[in-house]
């Protein structure tokens, strides 16, 4: 089985440009020698114990240098991540047992601070002159003869977990080589293409869909210290990049720049991603001229979705295998099959939505790096339990509904917050929603929205009333009790939005929030004089402990 230690020798020699960085190019070749070099270093300096190296790096160009170095070296690399700080950051480098750190000036007091029982002298700042010392030793070395399994780890990714510490997820040099070529057949992608990389090179997504497919087909990436929409035409104007790829909701950070004629004058071809919404594909393509491909995909490699040419609007496609299913995560039992009605709307969503699964997902789940509790929540029986929620219907194709702590109980029904989210994706005013349950003072939960416009733009409840009048698979018990209007929503790296702190606010917090006082009726903004009333109900009615622990 190929590794990715095999990708990158299958790159000596090539002195076609391999990276874009500002002013900065380099070969392929020239990137082997970094590889070499790096390797060479850790390679010489290792201890005993896991040879993992942590990274905590932006998107410059020593990520991929470092990438390319611990694969070579038989190393697994810790991608860590910028947005964790002080004991957070600790504990993850504790708990992978990094040997070395390498970081950037940026980052310098916050790793200095921490106490990770790594000496001084095996943690680098990327700008400093002892860590140009420290490599230099080894300029002229070449690629070791290190016997590397497909099975050896390659990375390790962070996921971004519902609860407690995030899990160390394994990667091993085989299935990320696998993927890759996955990524270059399916978009077609030559030596030709130029790749242009600005999600963070911390996840999954930048690796195996930007970084990796040009070790494949020897052709190039831009890398972007950071995502910026109002950067991202003149970007691919100017380096000529054909291929992007994203993950979270990126394409509708871009929709929302002012539109100019030319848009379509663009170099871009393809675009590969998952989790934008369906009309973003739709107009993201139509403006820039180039083609989409948003699949859905575990970080852990158990489930993966396709979409097909036939599919019905708003479903992921079909999953790989017959193995992938819906199953009810208590039972154990497979969910019945979706019904809809002539407006599109899901008739059983209690009898339909369940745990999207692998059946076989034991057979290929790698692990999280030291965490057996972890391990055993997603590996029952044999099966891998996703954690997200879906639905199929009755040709096979299946539909997101959400993270499986996404589910709200409204009138005795359970809604998936993710349907909700669809439908508020279409609003042309809207450029990000989230959607999620906040406390009901008699019982159960009440639909709250939280929503980030297009600049300029403010919240027009009667029109939004209108708007949701139109969508015909709206279900009477989705529209939100409260809508949150923000001017920048929380969001990760990855542009996902972060809900958690969304519904610890609730609606106490700095935003205008509106709300619908009787079902049905047009929205009012909520003073502080509503928000005590509503919180005092909740004493009243014995369920002011809801809002401490919801």
């Amino acid at each position: 089985m190929t590794t990715v230690s095999d990708l990158i020798r299958s790159r000596v020699g090539d002195n076609r440009i391999a990276l874009y960085n500002d002013e900065q190019t380099w070969t392929h070749q020239d990137m082997v020698q970094k590889y070499a070099q790096r390797a060479g270093y850790i390679l010489s300096n290792r201890q005993k114990g896991p040879f993992h190296v942590g990274v905590l790096l932006e998107n410059v160009p020593e990520y991929p240098m470092w990438l390319g170095g611990c694969a070579a070296a038989g190393a697994g690399l810790v991608a860590l991540n910028p947005t964790r700080q002080g004991a957070d950051l600790e504990r993850d480098i504790r708990h992978t047992n990094c040997q070395f750190i390498i970081t950037e000036e940026k980052f310098r007091d916050q790793i200095t601070a921490l106490n990770l029982g790594i000496d001084a002298d095996r943690i680098h700042i990327i700008e400093s002159e002892r860590y140009r010392q420290a490599i230099e030793v080894y300029s002229e070395a070449i690629l070791p003869e290190v016997a590397v399994k497909s099975s050896d780890i390659f990375c390790m990714m962070f996921t971004s977990g519902t609860t407690g510490a995030p899990k160390a997820c394994i990667c091993s040099q085989g299935r990320y080589a696998a993927a890759a070529v996955r990524v270059t057949n399916s978009n077609g992608l030559d030596e030709e293409d130029i790749s242009y990389v600005a999600m963070p090179m911390y996840h999954g997504n930048s690796v195996i869909i930007g970084f990796l497919p040009t070790l494949v087909t020897g052709g190039a990436i831009v890398l972007r210290r950071k995502f910026s929409a109002s950067g991202f035409l003149p970007d691919i104007r100017r380096y000529g990049a054909t291929f992007f790829n994203y993950v979270g909701k990126p394409l509708a950070y871009i929709l929302a720049t002012p539109e100019q004629e030319d848009d379509a004058e663009n170099t871009l071809t393809n675009v590969a991603g998952n989790e934008a919404a369906e009309s973003d594909i739709q107009d993201f393509s139509k403006r820039f001229n180039c083609v989409i491909n948003d699949n859905y995909g575990s970080s852990e490699g158990c489930v993966a979705v396709m979409r097909t040419a036939d599919m019905p609007a708003g479903s992921l496609g079909r999953g790989v295998t017959e193995s992938i299913k819906v199953l009810d995560s208590e039972s154990g039992a497979e969910k019945i099959r979706a019904l809809f009605d002539g407006q599109g709307r899901l008739l059983n969503s209690d009898e339909a939505i369940g745990e999207l699964v692998n059946t076989e997902g034991g057979k290929i789940f790698e692990g999280y790096w030291n965490n057996n509790d972890a391990n055993a929540a997603r590996i029952k029986n044999g099966v891998y339990w996703s954690g997200d929620l879906a639905y199929r219907d009755t040709e096979g194709f299946l539909y997101f509904a959400g993270r499986s702590d996404e589910w709200m109980r409204i009138d005795g029904e359970n809604i998936a917050a993710a349907q909700v989210e669809v439908v508020l994706y279409r609003h042309p005013d809207v450029v990000l929603a989230a959607v999620y349950a906040v406390p009901d003072p008699m019982v159960g939960d009440q639909v709250m929205a939280a929503l980030q416009l297009k600049p300029g733009l403010e919240f027009e409840p009667e029109k939004f009333i209108d708007f949701i009048g139109t969508q015909k698979d709206f279900g009477s018990k989705w529209l939100p009790k409260f809508i949150r209007v923000s001017e920048i929503l929380p969001v990760t790296h990855t542009v996902k939005v972060l809900k958690r702190p969304l519904r610890r606010e609730r609606w106490q917090c700095q935003d205008v929030v509106w709300q619908s006082v009787d079902k049905g009726s047009i929205y009012r903004v909520m003073e502080s004089s509503d928000k005590i009333k509503l919180d005092r109900e909740f004493t009243q009615r014995n369920r002011a402990d809801v809002l401490e622990f919801f």
